[in-house]
């Protein structure tokens, strides 16, 4: 039961951890591509390649733990004013608008990564297909889904709210 729970931990988590080793991967790389240029004299010619997957990567992969963590940017002020059930048809509004944006921009994506799998693009140094590097793209929105939805039923929190109930 207790490796089950920890099985399921990880899997929860996988997004985090990609977007922190993407996240330590853009570190490490634009150090040693300061260091090799300023140092040596010879920069990176394909770091500016890596460095804007590992951003996409950061961003798209951290988006659906953003939500799950209530970190996204909320303007809950308003809401928070209004009578009880008025805040009920406000998260229902809101949720539909929310999904009605993501599935929009799920939708976008698939096409765009269908563009780069017809053309075959890559990247013009090292190669890399784009299709891998905006491939996180779809992945991503269905998770913000998904984890938009646990975070409603949960009940989680933005940082702000919970500092402003704490005191």
């Amino acid at each position: 039961m207790r490796n089950n729970k920890k099985i399921l931990s990880v899997l929860a988590n996988i997004d985090v951890f990609v977007a922190g080793t993407a996240l330590a991967i853009l570190v490490v790389l634009t150090f040693l591509g300061v260091v090799w240029r300023r140092v040596i004299g010879a920069p990176f010619t394909w770091l500016e390649e890596v460095q804007l997957a590992c951003m996409l990567w950061i961003v798209f992969a951290a988006a659906g733990a953003a939500f799950r963590f209530g970190n996204h940017v909320a303007i809950e002020m308003v809401v928070d004013l209004m009578p009880k059930k008025l805040q009920k048809v406000f998260t229902v509004f809101i949720s539909v608008v929310v999904v009605a944006v993501i599935s929009y921009l799920f939708k976008q994506s698939i096409g765009f990564i269908e563009l780069f799998i017809k053309s075959g693009r890559s990247t013009p140094m090292l190669g890399i297909p784009y299709k891998f590097i905006y491939g996180i793209a779809p992945v991503s929105y269905l998770l913000m889904i998904i984890n938009y939805f646990y975070a409603l039923f949960k009940g989680v929190k933005s940082e702000a709210k919970e500092a402003v109930e704490s005191e």
